[in-house]
This record gives structure tokens, C-alpha cells and sequence, in this order.
């Protein structure tokens, strides 16, 4: 019974795929129970396809540059996600804005990491905007995806503090380190049917 209700993931990234890989691993050791039907990348070049491969994952890209419009695009990554039976969306380092055409598609049903401590810093410059600001504390995010940018109900967050010799690349490797544990752990509670969304909130069962 148990098989027949597992989550299958689609996981969509655009980079190095840091955040994919911590997924690979918890599902590996068991801490996800669910499995990963396919990764996709918008980016040809996109380390996160090789990790995906190395790990004996469907992967492929969707380059957007192929595609006459982002509808057309979108349509494609829905038709790839939909012949691997996805059940639940992980975008971990995806840098393309999803309209309303796929986010309708996959309602309720579409996690994301945010690299800062929202509804602070929005955007795809967070760690350049927190040292801009002078903040004392960022850390990352992860909400439901709704129709804006970074604006989705709010599951989880992990602190750190800004240090102040910090640059772009010390803060987000200490972010970083808090999105590799966060992210596994709320898939998993996504897969245990412990998230439930409130309006703005999300309610996590114990």
C-alpha cells in the first residue's frame, strides 16, 4: 500500500544543483521516502543533469531558448513531468519565474528554496541584497510556490547570522549548509501528509 501512495519528485534546477544533490542523498538513505521520477533543467550545461545521471536519474533539458514563448516551455516541462508520474514539484535553484499556466498545473503541489529569510530580500540577488542592507541574521526559506515571485505560504526557515567580514560567496555557503538539511526535511514531511495550508500559513503536524 505503501508503494502505491509514494511521492514521485520532479526537480527542477538551473545550476551546479547543491540542493538537488542533499535530496539524491536523504532520499539514498532513506530520510525521503519518496522517489525522483525525473530533473530538468532549463540550462544545457546545467551541472545538475550530471548529478542526476550519476545517480541513475532521468534528466533532461528543456532549454527554453527552443521555445517560441514561455507557454510553449512550460507546456514542455508539464508534458516531461506528467510522462514521469510527478506527484509533487521541487524547484532547488530553478531561475526562471513560472506564470500562472504552470503554477495552476501544479497547485498546492510546488516547493521552492529561497536563500534568504522571506518576505525579506526577494529575488534572485538575496545573499548581494542582505550585505547591501546591513542585516545582522539571513538564512533560507522554503514555501509553497503561488503566482508571485518568492510569495508563496511559508513552511519552514533556518537562521545564520551575517557576519560582518561576510561576502557574497562566505554567506551563501553558510546559508547553503541550513538549505541542505531544511530541504530534505520538509519534502519528507510534503510525503508524510503533514502540511497543510491555512491562507498565508502552513500548518505542520507533529
Amino acid at each position: 500500500m505503501a508503494e502505491m501512495t509514494q511521492q514521485v519528485l520532479g526537480v527542477l534546477a538551473s545550476g551546479r544543483g547543491t540542493d538537488l544533490q542533499s535530496i539524491i542523498d536523504a532520499v539514498e538513505r532513506g530520510e525521503v521516502k519518496a522517489k525522483i521520477g525525473v530533473v530538468l533543467s532549463d540550462k544545457p550545461d546545467a551541472y545538475a543533469l550530471e548529478r542526476a545521471k550519476k545517480a541513475g536519474i532521468p534528466a533532461l533539458c528543456i532549454d527554453r531558448k527552443q521555445y517560441d514563448g514561455r507557454a510553449p516551455f512550460e507546456e514542455a516541462l508539464i508534458a516531461a513531468l506528467e510522462e514521469k508520474g510527478v506527484t509533487l514539484v521541487v524547484l532547488a535553484g530553478f531561475m526562471r519565474i513560472l506564470t500562472p499556466l504552470f503554477v495552476r498545473h501544479y497547485k498546492g503541489r510546488i516547493l521552492n528554496i529561497h536563500p534568504a529569510l522571506l518576505p525579506s530580500f526577494p529575488g534572485a540577488h538575496a545573499h548581494r541584497d542582505v550585505l547591501a542592507y546591513g542585516v545582522k541574521v539571513s538564512g533560507c526559506t522554503i514555501h509553497f510556490v503561488d503566482e508571485g515571485t518568492d510569495s508563496g505560504p511559508i513552511i519552514a526557515q533556518a537562521a545564520v547570522p551575517v557576519l560582518d567580514d561576510d561576502t557574497e560567496d562566505t554567506l551563501g555557503a553558510r546559508v547553503l549548509e541550513q538549505e541542505h538539511k531544511l530541504y530534505p526535511q520538509v519534502i519528507e514531511w510534503y510525503c508524510e501528509g503533514r502540511l497543510h495550508i491555512e491562507g498565508r500559513h502552513v500548518r505542520v503536524d507533529q
